[in-house]
């Protein structure tokens, strides 16, 4: 109660500093200062030089006539000295009674280092840019409620270090895979958010209507089909970093608003996209961290070891004690067999629509948790993916892949199906599979199959989510902490 009406004041007080610097003709917002140098950059700079640098106050202790004042950014901060001896003494205490923590200022005057050898800028003169009339949580010493960290991201970079050192990174690594695509001949596209069709992944989508055209619409669960297009058109290696929107849980790996990045190379199966993909990861953890160490829930993984191979059809029929491959084009059928095993209660299977959606469940909660080491999985049955490519060896199952370490789906990747008539005829079933109730279904997309029948080349694609890359390698606790501005209830 007494942090509350401590609160009051200080937003009374600062109200009135507001409003007194208006009486005095003085904008407490400013339009514009002149920067030489980054608060970064002014860092660098030897002693003496003139600097003139912005930023916000997060620290201020005055010592009579003399006051030592920190500024920053979400990259760097450094320290500022305001005395008597370098300024008139009334802009001195302008300063001592009009400027506090949280606002905006900006400084002019000169490196030099103190005593204690800390970088400073000896004030010249001085600009107040932007009055806070709020102030910082808990007097910066930190913000922890969690809910108020997500709600009010600005306040999280201000207060915790990590959150600034995860949420820059995150940038840095989008960098990073733009770079490394382009300088292995893959050209960045951008491919439509809102969608006529349901495809490109088994998802719920969310719905929408397109008023000027009066069409119902959807916002991307990928942007797969597109990006097959595209590569239909001509160009040999595409990619995009794609914002998608899938209508379905929350959880710690999961967010209904993720980024993610999707390559196809024409002329790839899919065990070009796992050597290509073994040496993109490794690259990224050594670009990220400096080194070939990921460390997960405490557990260090050394990515530059050769990855472990599971094959994931053999794995669930090891489970399941019969070969599921024979099952996958009858649900009932299926159902019945897996009820046998005793392994599941009848109600985690019986509401199941579609015979990927039973397999997938039994994988879920028997392989996926186990899988700690970095693994790829490979082999999987056709009907979980309609879009990739059946082997020529057995065509029950797809040549596809998936990345995961300590039990979490980093990428999926596969062959792509090219053979129109394959193709309508597993999107027709996906239709089928809508009709019985099945959300997570795809349409049938007449214009990615029209794309196809006029042709596409051999390629393989590969999607990993941004987020979930992040969580790993900064140990964060839930995909919220890694963007900046998570959906909330």
């Amino acid at each position: 109660m007494q942090q509350d009406e401590n609160l009051y004041k200080e937003v009374d007080i600062r109200a009135k500093k507001i409003k007194d610097l208006k009486e005095l003709g003085i904008n407490p917002y400013a339009d514009k200062f002149e920067e030489t140098y980054t608060i970064s950059q002014a860092r660098q700079q030897s002693e003496n030089t003139k600097v003139s640098v912005a930023g916000r106050i997060i620290f201020r202790r005055a010592f009579g006539k003399f006051m030592f004042i920190k500024i920053s950014n979400v990259f760097d901060s450094i320290q500022v000295s305001l005395s008597v001896n370098e300024i008139p003494e009334d802009k001195y205490k302008f300063f001592k009674d009009f400027v506090d923590i949280g606002d905006y200022v900006g400084i002019d005057g000169e490196i030099y280092t103190t005593q204690t050898g800390e970088i400073t800028i000896r004030t010249r003169e001085f600009k107040l840019l932007s009055k806070a009339k709020l102030p910082l949580p808990e007097k910066y010493h930190g913000l922890i409620d969690i809910e108020t960290r997500y709600r009010q991201r600005y306040l999280d970079l201000i207060s915790n270090e990590t959150s600034r050192k995860v949420l820059t990174s995150r940038s840095k690594l989008v960098s990073f895979i733009r770079n490394y695509l382009e300088k292995n001949d893959f050209i960045e596209v951008e491919t439509p958010i809102l969608q006529g069709a349901v495809c490109g992944a088994s998802a719920k989508p969310f719905l929408t209507h397109h008023n000027a055209l009066d069409k119902e619409c959807n916002l991307r669960i990928a942007p797969e089909v597109y990006l097959k297009q595209v590569v239909a058109g001509g160009f040999p290696r595409v990619f995009e970093v794609a914002k998608c929107f899938r209508n379905e849980g929350m959880d710690a790996s999961h967010l209904q608003e993720f980024t993610q990045v999707e390559w196809y190379a024409s002329y790839w199966n899919f065990e070009d996209n796992i050597r290509f993909f073994s040496k993109f990861i490794r690259e990224i953890v050594k670009f990220m961290l400096g080194g070939n160490e990921i460390r997960i829930n405490g557990e260090v993984f050394d990515i530059s070891k050769e990855f472990a191979r599971l094959d994931y059809s053999k794995k669930i029929n090891e489970i399941l004690g019969f070969d599921v491959l024979e099952y996958q084009d009858n649900l009932d059928e299926l159902k019945k067999a897996v009820l046998q095993t005793k392994l599941f209660e009848e109600e985690e299977i019986l509401y199941l629509k579609s015979p990927g959606a039973v397999i997938d469940l039994i994988y879920k909660r028997k392989i996926r948790p186990d899988i700690i080491n970095p693994t790829i999985l490979y082999n999987y049955p056709a009907c979980l993916v309609p879009l990739a490519r059946r082997s020529d060896k057995d065509n029950r199952i797809i040549e596809m892949f998936q990345f995961l370490i300590n039990g979490e789906e980093l990428c999926k990747a596969y062959s792509e199906l090219v053979d129109p008539d394959i193709q309508r005829k597993t999107l027709e079933e996906q239709a089928r599979a809508k009709a019985n109730g099945d959300e997570e279904a795809m349409d049938v997309d007449e214009d990615f199959l029209l794309a196809m029948e006029h042709g596409m080349p051999p390629m393989s694609g590969l999607g990993m989510g941004i987020d979930r890359l992040l969580v790993m390698l900064f140990e964060q606790p839930s995909v919220r902490d890694v963007v900046l501005f998570p959906i909330m209830k």
